[in-house]
């Protein structure tokens, strides 16, 4: 298998940015100690430069850029799925946006407005928000994860965010965390006491769409090669084939996957499989045509959802899935939960054979998996 070179694809950053104001935390300064790439500062609430003004000319070269500010949003909020579709009640941590990354079906194409990279700084506000929500619903289990905006740990050599949001998880009682990556970053992990409350994740695709379509990504022998390490430190996993995209080829694509996953990984030490077949905004059709001109997974035969994202029609998602669902059932282990994102209870039904509600609501069928540290 060839090798990709971007096991670590925060070796993209060639400059980071510092608004103004947020010189003065403990956790921007650690950053700066800690890099050896050229910073400049930034005017309060002002912007790195004006490559916004033609975002989408210009992301490439905002991936190059990383950018510590202020979020003066919400860290903490749930998942923003849709009343039309199964959602698992995902929380969301919202650590920054974007990432060095660049895949060609990346919904933050159109849902971003600035090219930078962003890793917020004041987390000082994040663990605030985080200690109300949890302590304001003791009796609640939350699965919450930083991989909604941006990559878990694609930066996590700059920033080591992981060092201050595990060992704060493996003190809850009432919540677990999902790091999610398509890296192979896990340095920072290994002596972390984890208690058992961090679940790292990867995504993972065939390995002709992950060359293809996912560019400075961790390659597949990568990225299961950190799950083996991760397992080996007492991590639980899980992976998400998303998304399911079709191909000429693509079912022994994707079964080579499940094949070289079981091979690699320890089948217990995987929490859950998320399956969710190619869908996007209509607007990302022509945003990722313009940038990668040579792709064709958007030439295909798409109708708009309930959500008002395109998608592959119903029996051929219902082809994909059941493909992909039967192989990994003749490996998973029993504790796992293979599990649909954002998919009907008529593709649920058709595919596994029950509905999330007749076992309690997908939510506690994802909370079960982790139980034992509850």
């Amino acid at each position: 298998m060839t090798a990709s070179n971007w096991r670590d694809p925060s070796i993209h950053i060639e400059k980071l940015y510092v608004e103004e104001n947020c010189l003065e935390y403990e956790y921007t300064q650690e950053i700066l100690a800690a890099t050896t790439l050229p910073w400049t500062v930034v005017p309060e609430r002002g912007k790195p430069n004006s490559l916004d003004e033609e975002f989408v000319y210009n992301l490439s070269r905002g991936k190059r850029q990383l950018f510590l500010c202020e979020n003066r949003g919400q860290f903490y909020k749930p998942c923003p799925g849709t009343r039309e579709y199964q959602c698992c009640d995902y929380q969301v941590l919202h650590t920054g946006s974007n990432c060095p990354i660049d895949c060609v079906y990346c919904i933050l194409q159109a849902y971003l407005n600035a090219p930078w990279v962003t890793s917020y700084v004041n987390i000082e506000k994040l663990f605030t928000e985080l200690n109300a929500g949890l302590k304001e619903n003791p009796d609640s289990f939350f699965r919450i994860g930083t991989g909604e905006f941006t990559d878990s740990l694609a930066l996590d050599r700059i920033t080591k965010l992981s060092e201050k949001l595990v060992p704060f998880f493996a003190g809850q009682k009432n919540a677990i965390l999902e790091l999610k990556t398509k890296s192979a970053v896990i340095e920072n992990l290994a002596n972390l006491k984890h208690n058992g409350r961090t679940v790292v994740a990867w995504s993972l695709n065939s390995n002709e769409i992950m060359q293809k379509q996912e560019l400075r990504a961790a390659n597949l022998e990568e990225r299961l090669e950190a799950a083996r390490q991760c397992a080996e430190w007492g991590y639980s996993l899980a992976f998400h084939f998303d998304p399911i995209i079709d191909y000429p080829g693509w079912q022994k694509g994707y079964l080579d996957t499940v094949n070289a996953l079981y091979e690699k990984v320890p089948a217990e030490s995987i929490a859950w499989i998320s399956l969710g077949a190619l869908r996007y905004l209509p607007r990302l059709k022509d945003i990722g045509i313009q940038r990668f001109p040579g792709s064709k997974i958007y030439h295909n035969e798409f109708i708009m959802g309930l959500d008002g994202k395109s998608r592959y029609f119903r029996p051929h998602r219902v082809e994909l899935y059941k493909y992909i669902y039967n192989a990994l059932s003749e490996k998973v282990a029993p504790r796992t939960c293979i599990y649909f994102c954002m998919e009907s209870d008529e593709i649920w039904r058709e595919v596994m054979g029950f509905i999330p509600a007749e076992k309690g609501g997908l939510g506690k069928m994802l909370d079960a998996t982790v139980s034992d540290v509850r």
